[in-house]
């Protein structure tokens, strides 16, 4: 902040008038109020999917919720917005809308890593707990918002039907990912 600067109680206001640099002063004050009223507006609807490590049936029911509950209080603490959050024994969908400053690295760093941590922290499993390195990230376009929130809610009844390896080879297919086998 500049005021203060000026001995004798003046403010910067008054001594630039004085000075004859009012508009040096002006300027400065367009350049920060510029830079403090550029509010981007941006909506980029990620759908995110990511494994426990060697895809092991570690998320029980009871452990799911927890670690769901989690990730939503988590995002929010970090700014991360999760809209929706649900999965399976071996799996985790999300749903996200990224920020101007945020990237969908940065995001998975801090879901995934930060809740392998509170995960074993809190001893949630019998055995140390990790996620594959690896996720599947997809851009969402606004009309299809819905339907992935309605897929990801029903995780427990799809997977009944199909097994996460069948789903991840259809999303690597339908989405033109070259399927990695061996």
């Amino acid at each position: 902040m500049l005021l203060g600067l000026w001995p004798e109680g003046q403010s910067n206001s008054a001594r630039a008038i004085q000075s004859g640099s009012l508009d040096l002063y002006n300027s400065i004050l367009e350049i920060i109020h510029s830079i403090f009223s550029i509010m981007p507006f941006i909506k980029i609807w990620i759908h995110l999917v990511w494994a426990t490590k060697k895809r092991e049936p570690l998320l029980t029911k009871d452990i799911r919720q927890q670690v769901f509950k989690h990730i939503r209080e988590n995002g929010l603490a970090k700014g991360i917005h999760v809209d929706f959050v649900n999965g399976y024994v071996d799996h985790v969908h999300c749903l996200i809308s990224l920020n101007a400053a945020q990237t969908i690295a940065k995001i998975l760093q801090l879901l995934k890593g930060e809740s392998s941590f509170w995960i074993n922290k809190n001893n949630l499993c019998k055995e140390h707990f990790e996620w594959q390195d690896e996720y599947f990230a997809v851009s969402v376009n606004e009309s299809g918002v819905n339907a992935v929130r309605e897929y990801i809610k029903n995780q427990e009844a799809h997977h009944a039907k199909k097994t996460f390896q069948k789903e991840y080879d259809e999303f690597m297919e339908k989405y033109g990912f070259t399927l990695m086998k061996g």
